[in-house]
């Protein structure tokens, strides 16, 4: 990244560093220090950032921001809090407060005559903040002590219960526990069953037990 802004020129780049601001409970503050020596390193390999996105649990106060800005060379207004949110769809909504579109749109010498408009983003915050009903589906997998194995079907899942204006909870089921005796039982309460793929055959019997299930107690 640091040839592609000789590549393409200065006002065609822009360099955003995310960063840690951590609050330290025992001092009762924030600690800069992780965001300079970050900055540092970063420097060190040629990539001045233009704005620091700083990953802290609480709302940056004017005096850490002016010191970062101070100690990092990164404009005040560049300083952006990246506060934690209960849902990764609210961060946009956090950035836009932070105004970064804006600044974005300056640093690129960008048209800034445009109306922001995050209505739909507005809206889907709203649902997963104020779901009407919840829906629980088991996933019978192989893999369900990792579950990031599952990340983009548990999200798929999510997504379909926000257009719905639903909760959705999954539950992990090991597709080996339906080969055994009584294993069915593991379905109780299910609105609705997965049977993501896998690889190879282990747990391919407790997978179909599973499609057996959904097919005789006709759940989705």
């Amino acid at each position: 990244i640091r040839q592609l802004r000789q590549d393409l020129g200065r006002e065609n780049t822009l360099y955003v560093h995310l960063t840690l601001v951590p609050f330290i409970g025992t001092a009762g503050e924030l600690k800069t220090k992780p965001t300079q020596h970050s900055v540092r390193d970063l420097r060190s390999i040629g990539i001045q950032p233009d704005i620091l996105l700083c990953r802290t649990d609480r709302v940056l106060p004017q005096d850490i921001r002016q010191k970062i800005s101070l100690f990092c060379d990164v404009k005040e207004e560049a300083v952006i809090t990246a506060k934690d949110v209960a849902s990764i769809y609210e961060v946009p909504l956090v950035l836009a407060d932070e105004g970064l579109d804006k600044i974005v749109l300056k640093e690129l010498a960008l048209p800034q005559d445009t109306t922001r408009d995050m209505g739909s983003w507005e809206t889907l915050v709203k649902r997963i903040r104020h779901p009407k009903d919840e829906v629980t589906i088991h996933v019978v997998g192989k893999y369900v002590g990792y579950e990031d194995s599952y990340k983009s079907l548990n999200e798929a899942l999510y997504h379909a219960g926000f257009g719905h204006h639903l909760k959705v909870s999954i539950e992990w089921v090991e597709a080996e526990a339906l080969e055994l005796d009584g294993g069915e039982a593991l379905l109780d309460g299910a609105h609705g069953i997965l049977v993501p793929g896998g690889f190879g055959t282990r747990g391919s019997r407790g997978m179909m037990r599973a499609a057996e299930i959904a097919r005789t107690g006709q759940i989705p």
